[in-house]
């Protein structure tokens, strides 16, 4: 008995003819299809951290001009 592997049991979930094809040792035709893919995927990564960092950003920022706006009314009421 084969041992069965968490990435194949997602391709035969996706897709139950792409699973079979891999299971046949028969390689993908579509090159520039998945190069492209790839590619993508990787542009969408790159966007999904920067904007994380982004917004951890615009949240210290935010923090800082609260801590500046409450010192300032401290100081004045004083």
């Amino acid at each position: 008995m084969r041992t069965i592997r968490a990435s194949e049991i997602g391709v035969f979930l996706y897709c139950r003819r792409a699973w079979w094809y891999q299971s046949q040792g028969l390689e993908s035709q579509n090159r520039a299809g998945l190069a492209a893919g790839t590619s993508l995927l990787r542009r969408h990564s790159r966007g999904v951290f920067f904007a994380g960092a982004a917004r951890g950003l615009a949240l210290l920022l935010l923090l800082a001009a609260l801590a500046l706006l409450t010192a300032y009314l401290v100081r004045q009421a004083l």
